[in-house]
């Protein structure tokens, strides 16, 4: 190889490498640093808005971005013509095989955003290496966070994921974020895969809803995703709202508004057509 050809390749491979761009392996998680820990920017960005005059949150809420790019940008279209929205929740399965790329094009489609957008992790997005991707993209697989006296708390319910090993949704943890009630007036759970799901863990379901139902009377909605349909009602009988809501195929989306104690109004926005 002559010393001319030798550096050019050289000088090739050095451009390729400082471009953030190039994916060397499907199964890579490198994530350039504007695009780790979106779940403490947005968390941030909304705690910016807070307002304590009111105790009324408005959100958008909607599940399954897997594949669904163009669907994604006319989604975020939709939203961004709406008022009054403090954020938009994604309830999992932002990637369909945990793949960095994907996990990519649907945050540089949701960053588009004018409000801050927040997740949870779907069944999809630990296939592979999606959990250490989901990870250094979002954060923690479970979170809890506050927003005008309503307490969010997000977990990781995609027990076929983990064998149905009796950890997951962990149920410990979910008793002990219900039992803080500073500065908490109700409370929402959000989750991927709902406890009526056959992919939830069926010796949790039980325990689940029991924690669930003891904090029942601050206990606003109990949110998810996972089926791809709009569904509500009160399976256990106990007073709680399970909701789970659309895929983004569905081109159609929830806006969620709180108020009072537990108060709550649901609305549906179509944006195209019907699937």
């Amino acid at each position: 190889m002559s010393t001319r050809y030798a550096r050019a390749v050289w000088i090739g491979l050095a451009g390729l490498s400082s471009c953030q761009w190039v994916e060397y392996s499907p199964n890579q998680t490198y994530l350039p640093v504007a695009e780790r820990a979106q779940t403490a920017r947005n968390l941030a960005r909304l705690r910016e808005t807070a307002s304590p005059s009111t105790d009324t949150v408005r959100f958008v809420f909607i599940g399954d971005t897997q594949r669904f790019y163009d669907e994604t940008e006319r989604f975020v279209q939709s939203v961004n013509q709406q008022r009054g929205i403090d954020f938009v929740f994604v309830a999992g399965d932002i990637s369909d095989f945990g793949l960095t790329r994907e996990f990519r094009w649907v945050h540089q489609r949701l960053q588009q955003l004018r409000v801050p957008y927040l997740t949870v992790v779907g069944n999809h997005d630990l296939v592979g290496n999606g959990r250490a991707i989901y990870q250094a993209m979002y954060g923690p697989l479970n979170y809890t966070f506050r927003y005008q006296g309503t307490q969010f708390v997000c977990l990781d319910t995609n027990g076929r994921e983990y064998g149905f090993n009796g950890r997951v949704p962990d149920v410990d943890w979910l008793h002990t974020q219900l039992q803080d009630t500073v500065g908490t007036r109700r409370s929402v759970v959000i989750s991927h895969v709902p406890p009526m799901d056959e992919d939830f863990d069926s010796t949790l379901v039980a325990p689940y809803t029991a924690a669930v139902r003891q904090y029942g009377p601050r206990l606003a909605l109990h949110l998810s995703a996972h089926v791809h349909r709009f569904t509500a009602g009160q399976p256990y009988h106990d007073g709680i709202t399970y909701l789970t809501t659309y895929s983004l195929a569905k081109h159609r989306y929830h806006i969620i508004t709180l108020w009072g104690k537990r108060q709550f109004r649901l609305e549906t926005v179509q944006y195209g057509p019907q699937a």
